[in-house]
C-alpha cells in the first residue's frame, strides 16, 4: 500500500527478490494539468510496469473494497507512505501489516518527518519499519537505520537517501517476518521528543527574526519542494540554497536586504544574516543569484 515516488523502491526491491505481490493499493488517478488528464500514482505506474494486480479505493471502509481485500487472501500487508488504514484493514492479515516510516521512530511521528527533523537542524535520521496500532507511528518497532543528515544536504537529498535505505529495510523486514525472526520493541515514549505535522504554506514563510541558521535550516528543510518563501517588494520569492554568515550587515533591521545589483543579495537576520545562492521569483524559473539580478532590478 503506497502512493508516491517514495513507496516505489520497496515495491521493486519486493517484486525483484521473488515475494509473491497479490495486491497493490494505491490512491485513485488524479486529474492533473490544463487539459486536466487523470495521472496515475508513481505506485500505480511500477505496479503496472510488473503486471500487478491493483486497487484504489476511494473509500477504504466501503463494503466492496474489503471484500476485493478478503479475496486476495494476503499473508502480510506492507504500507509505505499511504492513508491512515481503519483497523478493519490493517488487522485482516494473519502475520499483520507493517509501515515504513522516515524517522527515528518515536521521534518526529506525523505526516512530515524529513522535513521537521532538518528545519529543527538534527544531525541524523533514519527508517523504522513497525506494526500498525491504533494510535498513528506508535506500534512496536521492527527495525531501524541511521543515516547522518550533512550540512550541505537539503530535503531532495535526506528523500532520496531514506527512499532507497527504506526499500532495503522493507525487504529485510519481510525476509524477517517470514522466517519468524523478529522481536517487535515496543516505542520508548520519552524519546517521543518532536512531531513532525503537516507543512502548509504558512509553516514555509520566512521570519527574519530567527537565526541565520535557522532559516538556512527551514529552507533546506523545505527545498526542493514546497520551498521556503518571503516577500521582496511585494513579490513572492521561494528561496532554495543559502549560506548563512555569522557577522550582520551593517545598519539594517531583520529582513532588509542588500546587494549589489550583480553578484549577491544578502538577508539581515535576527542573528548574522544570509546570502541567497538560489531563488525563484513568482511566475518565473528557479535560478542562480548572479542570473536572478541579470534578469531583475532591486
Amino acid at each position: 500500500m503506497g502512493t508516491p515516488e517514495f513507496a516505489v523502491p520497496a515495491l521493486e526491491r519486493l517484486v525483484e527478490a521473488g515475494w509473491n505481490i497479490v495486491g497493490v493499493i494505491t490512491a485513485p488517478d488524479k486529474p492533473r494539468g490544463r487539459g486536466q488528464k487523470l495521472i496515475p500514482s508513481p505506485v500505480k505506474e511500477a505496479a503496472l510496469k510488473y503486471g500487478l494486480n491493483v486497487l484504489q479505493p476511494t473509500n477504504l471502509k466501503s463494503p466492496e473494497f474489503l471484500e476485493e481485500l478478503r479475496k486476495l487472501n494476503v499473508d502480510l500487508q506492507i504500507v509505505v507512505a499511504f492513508r491512515m488504514l481503519p483497523e478493519v484493514v490493517w488487522n485482516m492479515p494473519p502475520l499483520g501489516t507493517f509501515n515504513l516510516h522516515a524517522s527515528l521512530l518515536p521521534d518526529y511521528r506525523g505526516a512530515a518527518p524529513i522535513n521537521w527533523a532538518i528545519i529543527n537542524g538534527e544531525t541524523e535520521t533514519g527508517v523504522t519499519t513497525f506494526f500498525l496500532k491504533h494510535e498513528i507511528d506508535t506500534g512496536s518497532i521492527i527495525f531501524q537505520e541511521k543515516v547522518p543528515i550533512l550540512p550541505e544536504e537539503d530535503l531532495g537529498d535526506v528523500y532520496t537517501k531514506l527512499m532507497n535505505l527504506g526499500a532495503d529495510l522493507v525487504l529485510r523486514t519481510v525476509e524477517a517476518i517470514a522466517k519468524d525472526e523478529v522481536k517487535p520493541i515496543p516505542q520508548d515514549e520519552s524519546k517521543a521528543l518532536h512531531h513532525a505535522p503537516k507543512i502548509f504554506k504558512e509553516t514555509c514563510q520566512i521570519d527574519w527574526s530567527r537565526s541565520a541558521i535557522e532559516i538556512n535550516n527551514l529552507i533546506r528543510g523545505l527545498s526542493p519542494y514546497p520551498a521556503a518563501w518571503t516577500l521582496i517588494e511585494e513579490k513572492n520569492c521561494k528561496i532554495f540554497k543559502a549560506k548563512p554568515q555569522a557577522d550582520d550587515l551593517s545598519g539594517k533591521k531583520p529582513g532588509e536586504w542588500l546587494s549589489d545589483g550583480k553578484n549577491y543579495l544578502k538577508f539581515q537576520c535576527g542573528d548574522g544574516h544570509l546570502e541567497v545562492l538560489e531563488i525563484q521569483l513568482e511566475g518565473k524559473k528557479r535560478m542562480n543569484i548572479k542570473d536572478f539580478l541579470r534578469g531583475n532590478t532591486l
